[in-house]
């Protein structure tokens, strides 16, 4: 007689992290869970997905063609230096198949971006995680002494997703010279506009990767230019490394609509540089009212802050939601906060106020 079964996944899907959300089961007032953006498409971009969308029956071109187009022209960089794809979670899962994979290690702080284990994992790799130094920033010292071997890549998030701490420009150059030059370095800047970085400018990028053949910079259009529904980022690398990474990737991987945004977006200066006044001056306001309260944060240069509260964490989220906005909660480590409407940051600290009044410790 037939035993009828069912299919058995990989042994390691059962190893997988699960990608957290948001707690609560009402759909909040206001999102500050995500980290996206709170302000729409400027009308150019609306524009431009509008006349996508009316041609959809067709494919998109191939690799992204008309966004590596304008990224090459607007970085200073040859377009085989370039891979586009849907977000940079896609473009990092392409490159972590490319150079890792079983019997092979990969590097990242922790807590870092909640994707990187699961990513690493899916590649077959092994994750080190390594904590965080005081101050939740990177442990340098301690991830370059994790390289063993067996290590194909390194991740560094800057500004680091949950903590928002940003990597200087002498902590990158310090941190890239002790890496051997056959190991990856994936330098994750998702955040990056909402920095005073210097790294934004295509000078410094051209420099690193004439410096460092090894690095692989990752971005988006999810956080500043405020894509994240549609999905679309890129990396920028030495060109043979980008060449390897399209081999791994599926073809028409960047939808036509959020291609045509993503071009639009990027030629719309005037539009960025608002949304990221409007996100740093609300940061700058939300981290004096907490800290006016007795929380201490670190800086944060993402459009998000990280209220370290530990043992607090899941009750806090809680007073967040009883006032109507979502926050994402590490338990037993803190609370990710997006910088959104000043609605919303108000309803933050009404929550705020309600956790600390309950006998909370800061």
């Amino acid at each position: 007689m037939m035993t009828h079964t069912r299919p058995a996944p990989r042994p390691l899907v059962a190893s997988l992290p699960v990608y957290s959300k948001a707690g609560g089961t009402v759909p909040p007032r206001w999102r500050a869970s995500s980290n996206e953006s709170f302000l729409p498409p400027s009308p150019a971009v609306l524009a431009a997905i509008e006349e996508a969308a009316s041609h959809c029956q067709r494919y998109p071109s191939l690799q992204g063609d008309p966004l590596v187009a304008a990224l090459s022209a607007q970085l200073g960089v040859a377009p085989e230096q370039l891979v586009t794809g849907a977000g940079s979670l896609a473009v990092l899962q392409q490159l972590l198949t490319a150079f890792t994979g079983p019997g092979t290690e990969v590097v990242f702080a922790w807590r870092s971006y909640e994707a990187y284990p699961i990513l690493v994992r899916l590649a077959g790799a092994l994750d080190v995680a390594v904590p965080l130094a005081p101050g939740h920033r990177h442990d340098l010292d301690a991830m370059a002494g994790a390289i063993t071997e067996s290590t194909a890549a390194v991740i560094l998030c800057s500004p680091n997703n949950p903590t928002g701490t940003v990597l200087a420009d002498a902590e990158l150059d310090a941190i890239l010279d002790r890496i051997p030059p056959h190991i990856v370095v994936v330098l994750d800047q998702a955040y990056l506009e909402f920095t005073d970085d210097t790294g934004a400018s295509s000078a410094r990028i051209v420099a690193l990767l004439a410096n460092h053949p090894n690095l692989v910079i990752l971005r988006t259009f999810s956080k500043a230019y405020g894509l994240a529904g549609l999905r679309a980022g890129y990396l920028v690398t030495h060109p043979d490394v980008a060449a390897h990474v399209r081999a791994v990737s599926p073809p028409f991987g960047l939808n036509a609509v959020a291609e045509a945004a993503a071009v639009a977006a990027l030629a719309d200066d005037a539009a960025l540089a608002a949304n990221v006044a409007t996100v740093v001056e609300g940061r700058t306001a939300l981290a004096t009212a907490l800290a006016d309260r007795g929380l201490t944060l670190p800086d944060s240069g993402a459009n998000f802050l990280w209220l370290p509260v530990g043992d607090g964490s899941a009750s806090l989220e809680m007073a967040c939601l009883a006032e109507g906005v979502s926050v994402r909660c590490f338990a037993g480590e803190g609370v990710r906060v997006t910088v959104g409407s000043r609605d919303a940051e108000a309803a933050v600290l009404r929550a705020v106020d309600a956790w600390l009044a309950a006998g909370n410790d800061r």
